[in-house]
């Protein structure tokens, strides 16, 4: 392989992991509000199915039950976003990994 593809090749390689790091960080920042709002969901569960007040209880779930459950079921959807977005440019970096480990008097071919 010529000495311009594989610095084009590795200059890519780089730009992804950046990508890759960035998509790390969200997915960690995601991944500790998804675990509050797990915990502030189950409470308000159990404080709800504790409650013999209709009054009480349709105050709580209007206050705190479905907003915690709608923000618990988009951060679930965003990490599983974040997982795929991972998991794609993860196979861009193995993809480039596999044409820079072929030998190098093989002429270069796409990759399926």
């Amino acid at each position: 392989m010529e000495a311009h593809v594989k610095k084009s090749l590795a200059d890519w390689k780089e730009e992804i992991g950046g990508l890759l790091r960035d998509i790390d960080r969200e997915y960690e920042q995601v991944k500790k509000e998804l675990q509050i709002y797990s915990y502030k969901f189950s409470i308000t569960k159990q404080v709800v199915q504790s409650t013999v007040n209709d009054e009480i209880i349709r105050t709580i779930r209007e206050m705190y039950h479905k907003p915690f459950e709608q923000k618990f079921t988009q951060l679930k959807e965003d990490i599983k976003d974040l997982e795929e977005k991972k998991k794609v440019f993860q196979m861009f970096v193995d993809k480039i990994d596999k044409v820079n480990t072929q030998e190098e008097h093989k002429p270069f071919t796409a990759i399926q």
